[in-house]
């Protein structure tokens, strides 16, 4: 008897513990949502740090993609690409600058397509090579 009293004290507290670890804080209404006639920007998606696969601090990963230049910022020494996903990095597609020498900015214009190579560092991330489709 000694058990089975333990037991109907402990089974409510555990089932509650447990209901209250699958909820989640934030309210799907808050969440900003993509649609296929309007991608999401990088800036504007929800994210959890915390989660998302990065490099190893130090470590230089490389990836390609195919893309749109949407815009080029020599001030800023970097390429806005509108690109699908890139599965070596765990990326979906997205809207997103990448850091580019200025042999690389004057090979491509806004509106181009092209297919590029990058790596992604804690340094961020440099288009390394780029071919117009």
């Amino acid at each position: 008897m000694r058990y089975s009293t333990r037991l109907t004290v402990l089974a409510p507290t555990l089932a509650l513990s447990l209901a209250l670890a699958g909820c989640d804080n934030a309210s799907d209404s808050e969440m900003p949502m993509a649609t296929e006639e309007m991608p999401m920007a990088v800036d504007e998606m929800p994210m959890n740090v915390e989660n998302m696969p990065m490099t190893q601090s130090g470590a230089v990963r490389a990836g390609s993609a195919q893309g749109t230049v949407t815009e080029i910022d020599a001030e800023a020494g970097t390429i806005t690409l509108d690109h699908g996903p890139v599965p070596a990095m765990e990326w979906p597609a997205m809207t997103m600058a990448f850091d580019a020498t200025p042999e690389v900015r004057d090979e491509v214009a806004v509106g181009d397509t092209i297919t590029f190579e990058f790596e992604a560092s804690d340094a961020g991330n440099q288009i390394t090579s780029v071919s117009k489709q």
